[in-house]
């Protein structure tokens, strides 16, 4: 995807997956590259491209899937569209008109910068519904990195190495995290079954 029109970032608050609405996780977002370069950025140079997969859907099942991810996109993303150029642009004749979410600045769940140690600080112990922010982390790496000997992200692949180190060094031990107003949330989570059993408890 030529970054004329989009770039890679990653300082999007997760508050409904990888997060809390209390303690929010990172995820990664795209912004236009005009917007990039008005930020202050701790990694300084945009790459010329930013690598993904497009997924053209049957038009028999446009409508429920668009309403799926504006569901599961809603948490800070806007529908934009731009131009997607295939790895093997002889297959498709050309770039393919693609929808993409991206995460604008102006929108409430846009971070910013951030200090790259302390925001792979705050992966490590992040926790949502889907899972733990540093799995997120890891298995984006591992996606960028098997798309094209091209296509590693450098600011994804920083953080990744911080959060592993964050790992040997600390281990499993779980730390509380801040949320904006500077609070501290423990990041441990229950099944339904357990809050189901202790509300049962509690009854007693």
């Amino acid at each position: 995807m030529s970054t004329d029109v989009s770039t890679f970032h990653k300082e999007q608050a997760s508050e409904d997956h990888r997060g809390t609405p209390e303690a929010p996780g990172r995820v990664v977002t795209l912004i236009e590259r005009c917007a990039w370069e008005k930020l202050a950025d701790h990694y300084t140079i945009a790459d010329s491209k930013v690598w993904g997969i497009a997924y053209r859907i049957v038009a028999s099942r446009v409508t429920e899937v668009q309403e799926y991810l504006d569901i599961r996109e809603i948490n800070g993303y806007s529908i934009h569209y731009t131009s997607f150029y295939p790895g093997d642009p002889s297959s498709y004749g050309g770039p393919i008109h693609a929808m993409v979410y991206i995460g604008t600045p102006d929108n409430p769940q846009f971070i910013g910068p951030q200090d790259p140690q302390e925001l792979a600080e705050h992966i490590w112990c992040s926790k949502g519904p889907s899972g733990e922010n540093k799995e997120y982390l890891f298995e984006l790496e591992e996606g960028l990195e098997g798309l094209s000997p091209e296509s590693g992200d450098k600011h994804v692949r920083d953080l990744a190495a911080r959060v592993r180190e964050i790992e040997d060094r600390v281990g499993g031990a779980v730390r509380p995290v801040r949320n904006y107003g500077g609070q501290l949330h423990a990041t441990e989570f229950r099944g339904v079954g357990e809050i189901d059993d202790q509300n049962e408890a509690d009854k007693a």
